[in-house]
């Protein structure tokens, strides 16, 4: 059973960890962040940076509350036109039920986590947690820097790689004159994967190194002295 948690407790840490910088960056917030880095290209269409926000935040909030496609399909331009085409209102949807899909994955699992933990601290198993969030850790790490470089060497391929995992054809591929891709550029995308790769590893190989030193030194101790 304590070999069991230990396990049960490294499958979890690989899910947790990169689905909460997922959910880190689900705020509406973030295209603000986003979109003053250095070097994010302007919208050659005419987008202002303002317009520009004020459409993606409604995007990010769609993708969290219970609206349903309505939300974003009664948008319109100060002309009438709509903001968001049919096409880009149903991948939106399919978006929608990816993330929602996604978030409770990372809530079951993240309470799994904490749950085992308890058990772990009541049983006297928490060199055993440890480990196992330990291990994880280093898997992940080893997981994200296979990914990352196959990222790095075809970014594009990476990214349609990744589409055809969760659309079905080629619903979410769009003109670039279209609102989605005039307000989620490529270039977003790619610092997207940064961000989650990378705080993702970084935070893996953190608590693989820092974890299993403390457990290497709380079993080192006894035999100390």
């Amino acid at each position: 059973m304590k070999s069991f948690l230990s396990g049960f407790a490294s499958i979890l840490a690989v899910i947790v960890i990169p689905l909460f910088f997922v959910r880190l960056l689900l705020i509406p917030s973030f295209p603000a962040v986003e979109y003053r880095m250095p070097g994010f290209p302007d919208d050659i269409y005419g987008f202002s940076r303002e317009e520009r926000l004020k459409w993606a935040t409604f995007g990010i909030e769609y993708l969290l509350n219970d609206a349903g496609p309505e939300y974003l399909g009664d948008l319109r331009f100060d002309d009438g036109s709509p903001v968001f085409t049919e096409p880009e209102v149903s991948h939106m949807l399919d978006v929608k039920i990816v993330v929602g899909q996604v978030l409770t994955v990372f809530r079951v699992a993240l309470a799994l986590l904490v749950a085992l933990g308890l058990v772990a601290w009541r049983q006297g198993w928490v060199d055993a947690y440890r480990l196992g969030i330990s291990r994880g850790g280093w898997i992940l790490l080893v997981l994200l820097i296979t990914l990352g470089l196959l990222a790095i060497t075809s970014f594009w391929q990476f990214f349609s790689a990744f589409h055809a995992l969760f659309f079905e054809g080629d619903s979410w591929l769009f003109a670039y004159s279209d609102t989605l891709i005039r307000l989620y550029p490529i270039r977003f995308w790619q610092d997207v994967m940064i961000y989650i790769l990378g705080g993702s590893a970084l935070t893996g190989g953190l608590l693989g190194w820092f974890l299993g030193k403390t457990v290497t030194t709380a079993t080192a101790s006894p035999n100390q002295g």
